[in-house]
Formats: C-alpha cells, structure tokens, sequence
C-alpha cells in the first residue's frame, strides 16, 4: 500500500455539475486513485454486471468460497447503489483476498455539497465545530485516530481533514467498526464544497490507510472550463 501508487493511478476528468455553477468557479476536477484500486460502476443501467465480473475476475486463483464471492457481491451492489443515491460523482475502491481468508477494504468517494445560505463559509470555523462533534460522538474519541486539521494541497490550498473511528450500521446486518477519513475542499468563487470520504473496516491497518487517502487527496485538482484533458494535450502533443 505505497501511497506513492496513486500517481499511477486512473485520473480521469470530471465534469462538475453546471447547474448554478458561479462565475470563475471551475467546471471539472481531476483525481488520482492508487493503480491497484477500481473505479466503481454507479451507473444503475450496468453497475450490477459491472461489479460481478470485476469481483469475480479478482477472486480467480484464490482459495474462496463461492458464498464469499456472492456476500461480496450483494455487498457492493449495495455500496454503489447507496453512493449513486447519495449523489456521489465517483467511488473508487479497494478489494483484496488475503491467504488467510480475510479481505482488505477500502473505497474513496467524492461528493459534492453546497452549504446552505446564512451559514458560515469560513473553513476554520467548519472544522473547529466538526471536531467539537468529533470529540463528543465518535467511538475513538481521545484516540490517535481522532483528528481534525487545516492542511494544504497541492495547486488547491487549505483544506480541512477529519479522521475518526465510527461504528456504522452495514446494511442492518450488522455493526462495523470503520476508520473513517474526510478531507474537505471549498471550491473557489462558490458556497460548494467537494468532499473526500474514504473508509476502511480494516482498523488495524487505519493509520496505513489513512497515508493511503492523504496521497489520493493530494492528486485532486480543479480545473476551469476551457481547460483541456490530459489525454487531450497528450495527443496534440505527439502529433507535432
């Protein structure tokens, strides 16, 4: 789980929505998840043919059981079906089996909120009052894991970042402990904010994973409108 794999990962550009979208704020984003991640299928239309095959095609050559393949393909089906109903505009994830049976998990998901009219823009006062609500609710509160702070990116400037532990309802199967890690981006000239949730039940491997999200953070960039894609400027640059 080198962070730095990430750079090798599937940016693809994205469009923001452009309904209301205020003058000089950027149309598109680009994110990089890590070459070993996938990019889950939200589309209602392919979304479950999608998930099976490319489970399926990642449990060839382990030894699994076929219940295990189907609970976690019911499982994402339903993960993607939830972050399609969330308005999520791209989940990226991990699925790993592990020689003892047990699987690593994590996935990445972007989502975009606008913060309402009356309310408070300025970041330090968002995160201060999250970590106020950090400090009181989560179940590692007091812990390492329990962090709020102001950090910079790259070509994007001060973001917010919020770690924590959580005890989550996994689809009123059961309770799961997760680590959970939010990075929050106001975007400019805009009351939007693009939010970086990512998760993993894996809370051994937190403080792992958490340097694996901070990498995928630190891909992200705005673009403005008549900004080209990457691929774009590729090909008109092989052509002279």
């Amino acid at each position: 789980m080198n962070p730095l794999e990430v750079q090798d990962g599937d940016g693809r550009p994205r469009l923001l929505p452009s309904d209301e979208r205020p003058s000089g704020a950027p149309a598109r984003y680009t994110l990089k998840y890590p070459s070993s991640w996938s990019h889950l299928d939200l589309d209602p239309n392919t979304r479950d043919v999608a998930i099976r095959r490319r489970i399926e095609e990642q449990a060839k050559g382990v030894e699994v059981e076929r219940e295990r393949v189907d609970a976690l393909i019911r499982d994402t089906r339903k993960s993607a079906r939830e972050a399609y109903a969330q308005g999520a505009l791209q989940v990226g994830y991990l699925l790993g089996f592990l020689a003892d049976g047990s699987t690593l998990n994590a996935t990445a998901m972007v989502l975009r909120t606008r913060i309402p009219e009356g309310e408070p823009t300025d970041l330090p006062q968002m995160m201060l009052a999250a970590g106020v609500q950090n400090s009181r609710t989560s179940v590692g509160r007091g812990s390492d894991l329990n962090r709020v702070e102001i950090m910079e990116l790259p070509e994007v400037g001060s973001v917010g970042r919020m770690t924590s532990l959580e005890d989550f309802d996994y689809f009123g199967q059961a309770t799961i402990r997760t680590a959970v890690h939010q990075v929050v981006i106001p975007v400019p000239s805009s009351r939007d904010l693009m939010i970086l949730a990512s998760t993993t039940p894996n809370i051994s491997l937190a403080e792992k994973f958490f340097e694996v999200f901070d990498a995928v953070a630190g891909t992200f960039r705005f673009h403005d409108p008549e900004d080209p894609p990457q691929d774009a400027v590729a090909g008109a640059e092989n052509e002279k």
